[in-house]
């Protein structure tokens, strides 16, 4: 693979998103009744930034990646709200306009690289396909790119031709990463791309993945539970809790000054590595049925700073600093005081 064939045409204008979610909204059916997994989620991506996503399972981080992708299978679908990729509508888009989209601009990285990729086929053959359905290539020369994209996430040449069961954990997340950046798309969605390796491999395809971010300039939409390897190495983070955004800013500002309660215990509840030792910090309870979530502010259940007006009001997200938000009644309470 040429440097030519690595570097896309920049985006124009770094002040406008490359990714624009508004008002999102998706149900699962169950039974006779719904599952509102994502209540109302809003956010922007910008060219060349990493976003976290990080919350609790099943606070809809997943489901939100599934739907942006449209890959989100019945009994889950989109219910309301607008998904924009730069001057491309994706709700609007047919079925084999997605197929086309997706991987030229917009590829997953999912949880378990062991069921991403096809077993009884060889990595190459895997990566080669990806190039292939999508361009108008001798495969002679998509064989070539795939050997250079084995040697840029780290995986010797000689590979190419293994099959995912024998290579380790970590060289299979490096060959679902390869064939994400096949066809080099301005965003790479990341869902829990390290959840089963050791920490050790962990930062090693964390600090690969920073690395190949900075180089080529793609986004990110990092989705992960691990707070303390997302305020390392994402820009900005949302806080989801029970489908809902509950806080967003700069990862400095969430790591030094957290406003939401949520986002205060789970910043309490991983050690620091520098600084003074501290007890760490559950959060009681658990999280609620999203098939009746409870009425006003969905963490009152579980927060002991909650009053009598967030068992009747669900808070919106406003602004506590620059470019951070979060949705809790007592920062407007204090606000207004």
């Amino acid at each position: 693979m040429t440097q030519t064939e690595l570097q896309r045409i920049p985006v124009r204008d770094t002040t406008k998103p490359i990714l624009t979610v508004r008002d999102l909204q998706v149900e699962y059916k169950i039974g006779r009744g719904t599952c509102g997994a994502v209540n109302h989620v809003s956010f922007d991506i910008y060219p060349n930034e990493i976003f976290g996503l990080a919350g609790e399972s099943g606070s809809g981080k997943s489901t939100i990646a599934h739907a942006i992708t449209r890959l989100l299978k019945p009994p889950g679908y989109i219910k309301g709200g607008s998904i924009k990729f730069m001057d491309y509508d994706l709700m609007q888009m047919d079925a084999e306009s997605l197929r086309d989209f997706r991987w030229r601009h917009l590829s997953i990285v999912s949880q378990s690289a062991m069921n991403a990729l096809n077993p009884v086929l060889t990595v190459g053959d895997q990566i080669i396909d990806a190039i292939v359905a999508h361009e108008e290539i001798k495969k002679e020369k998509a064989q070539n790119r795939a050997l250079d994209l084995l040697q840029l996430v780290g995986i010797d040449k000689e590979r190419i031709n293994s099959y995912p069961h024998q290579l380790s954990g970590g060289m299979r997340q490096r060959a679902v990463i390869a064939i994400a950046l096949a066809l080099n798309p301005e965003l790479i969605i990341l869902d829990e791309p390290t959840t089963a390796l050791d920490v050790v491999v962990q930062r090693q395809i964390m600090e690969e993945i920073q690395s190949l971010q900075q180089r080529f300039g793609f986004s990110i939409l990092y989705i992960t539970h691990d707070m303390s390897l997302l305020v390392e190495f994402a820009h900005r983070i949302a806080i989801m809790y029970a489908g809902q955004i509950a806080e967003v800013g700069p990862s400095n500002q969430i790591f030094q000054n957290p406003k939401h309660p949520y986002t205060v215990r789970l910043m309490n509840s991983f050690p620091s590595i520098s600084g003074p030792r501290k007890k760490l910090q559950s959060i009681p309870g658990s999280p609620p049925n999203l098939i009746s979530p409870p009425s006003g502010c969905r963490f009152h259940p579980r927060c002991e700073l909650a009053f009598e007006e967030c068992l009747i009001i669900n808070p919106k997200l406003v602004k506590v600093g620059q470019n951070h938000h979060a949705a809790c009644l007592l920062i407007q309470e204090e606000r207004s005081s």
